[in-house]
């Protein structure tokens, strides 16, 4: 009240105590274009750091049963190759083995295997099973090798370029789709 009595009139809020209201609504509004732009991108692609970076330095023994194991050097031969990582215990890499045993069939692209986290005998059985499309496999037992090329999970598929240098991962089951509309395609543009 002021001295003669009356009520004086509520204090103007000051810019502190407006900005405190708008908090909550820049937040919320910060958090929704943020899920709009996540929601917006393709869940299938994976990005990798690795893309147009050398392959990671490694050497694998043999899957047992197999003479060559597979190193970085056998990567840099001079000719583009696709690196399958896969395991026995993946269904999906089930899936789409036939299409890999297809591409060794047709001579299209030397590939490459890297078993991960797999019992010895268990990938030497699927390999005797399913057949056995790679000219070398290497056995990442521990997932170290997994660890450094970035692999999420398996199947993973890799373009190598004939430098050693990793131009393409294919996260999931390669398909025929796949293969046509990407991974041959640019398989095309790294050929001299």
């Amino acid at each position: 009240m002021s001295e003669n009595g009356a009520e004086s009139p509520p204090a103007p809020p000051t810019r502190t105590r407006r900005f405190k209201f708008l908090i909550p609504a820049l937040v919320f509004l910060g958090l929704a274009t943020g899920l709009g732009l996540g929601l917006s991108k393709d869940p299938g692609v994976v990005p990798s750091a690795l893309i147009d970076k050398p392959v990671p330095e490694f050497a694998l023994e043999p899957v047992r049963g197999t003479e060559r194991g597979l190193a970085s050097e056998d990567l840099r031969a001079g000719a583009a190759s696709l690196v399958n990582v896969f395991a026995s215990w993946c269904g999906p890499c089930r899936a789409e083995h036939p299409l890999l045993m297809k591409l060794a069939e047709d001579g299209t692209v030397a590939l490459f295997g890297i078993n991960y986290k797999d019992r010895p005998g268990d990938a030497r059985t699927w390999l005797d099973q399913l057949g056995d499309p790679f000219e070398r496999i290497g056995a990442d037992l521990n997932g170290r090798v997994g660890i450094d090329w970035g692999v999420y999970g398996v199947p993973e598929t890799f373009l190598i370029d004939a430098t050693g240098r990793i131009r393409y991962k294919h996260v999931g089951v390669l398909t025929a789709r796949d293969l046509e509309e990407t991974i041959l395609p640019l398989l095309e543009s790294l050929r001299p």
